[in-house]
């Protein structure tokens, strides 16, 4: 009799009670979390750079171009000589099909 009434007891906690404690505790949390993400706060702050670290080059701190200006900030190294066809690809070798 004492296992059906801990097994019934138990069934009420868990399936009425429990949701309703983790939803306020867990709901409090949230809740505190999403508002100091907006006000700039936290771990994933701006000053951070978010979950990955800073995110692309650092922004120049100077004045902004003129409107029709184009600023560039990095611009890759080019190769001195340009290569050729012929010596991209290996090596030709001619064969003959031998059945």
């Amino acid at each position: 009799m004492s296992f059906w009434l801990i097994l019934l007891l138990s069934f009420f906690f868990i399936r009425y009670i429990l949701p309703n404690l983790l939803r306020a505790a867990l709901g409090g949390f949230v809740r505190q979390q999403v508002h100091k993400a907006q006000q700039g706060g936290g771990p994933f702050g701006p000053m951070n750079g978010g979950p990955f670290g800073p995110q692309g080059p650092p922004r120049p701190t100077g004045p902004p171009p003129a409107p029709g200006q184009v600023h560039v900030d990095y611009v890759p190294p080019t190769a001195s000589t340009p290569r050729k066809g012929s010596d991209r690809m290996g090596e030709y070798v001619d064969f003959e099909e031998i059945k």
